[in-house]
């Protein structure tokens, strides 16, 4: 697929725009580079704009035979995503996951970049731009973060720890949802995919329920906690692939904890 040497290139591709392109607007951007896209608290930002546009064009040049699926490309041509499950070889991105808190000045943000076959992760990274560090995972190789292979310890049948998010939650399942949260430990959101994935890969967390998919946001991070050794998966079951752009995905930091966890949130499954 791609080998350590592909690897290592795009990992500093994504360091090298991350100093050039996004750093230098954080804290520093000015009206008109930040603009609504489907409504007020889904945004986008010249540094969204630029990174993606940068790295674009370097990924294909390296890789002419694949997809190259950007956040904001597919903005402008939902179409592309049609094409993941087929593709023998993609790159998702995700210029700046967290844009809401990277253009309110929240130092929560960062990229995502995964390669999937055929819609299937293969290879990630999810990348801080902040302290320049970040988790990646490679099919069958682990997960590593700052080299340290990462290893989800199970925590019995006290996992009650994590992200959910309620505002995505259809209204007519919302207060049931908030109710059984009520009965949880530390619950909430992040905004910022990048950043939950990486804290469920270290172990730090129990879970995160996620809707909404579009793959830029989840294609790596279901790679991460599953070489980890936790469980993502569809909550109905189902293998998770990046074509996948509705329903919900539940990662845990095992089965266990998945199984009970599914059965909990089972009730969002009905129409």
């Amino acid at each position: 697929m791609i080998g350590a040497a592909d690897r290592d290139w795009l990992v500093a591709q994504v360091r090298a725009v991350a100093r050039a392109e996004i750093l230098p607007r954080f804290r520093a951007l000015a009206a008109a580079e930040v603009r609504a896209k489907t409504g007020p608290d889904d945004l986008v930002t010249e540094a969204d704009l630029r990174a993606e546009a940068v790295l674009s064009e370097a990924f294909a040049a390296r890789f002419p035979e694949a997809l190259i699926l950007g956040e904001e490309a597919a903005s402008a041509d939902p179409s592309l995503i049609d094409w993941v499950a087929e593709a023998e070889l993609t790159l998702i991105l995700d210029p700046v996951d967290g844009t809401w808190n990277f253009a309110h000045g929240l130092a929560v943000f960062g990229v995502i970049l995964a390669v999937a076959k055929r819609g299937v992760p293969v290879w990630g990274m999810l990348y801080d731009p902040i302290c320049d560090d970040w988790v990646e995972a490679a099919e069958s190789e682990g997960a590593r973060f700052r080299q340290r292979r990462l290893e989800i310890a199970g925590a019995g049948a006290q996992a009650r720890t994590g992200y959910a998010p309620l505002g995505f939650i259809p209204q007519r399942h919302r207060a049931e949802m908030a109710e059984r949260l009520s009965g949880f430990g530390r619950v909430g959101s992040l905004r910022c995919s990048c950043h939950e994935y990486r804290m469920l890969a270290q172990g730090h967390v129990d879970f995160v329920l996620s809707a909404g998919l579009m793959p830029w946001d989840h294609a790596a991070g279901v790679l991460a906690v599953g070489q980890a050794g936790g469980t993502a998966k569809m909550l109905d079951g189902r293998a998770y692939h990046a074509g996948l752009t509705s329903g919900y995905l539940l990662a845990a930091r095992d089965g266990q904890t998945w199984d009970r966890l599914a059965a909990e949130f089972s009730f969002l499954r009905d129409p």
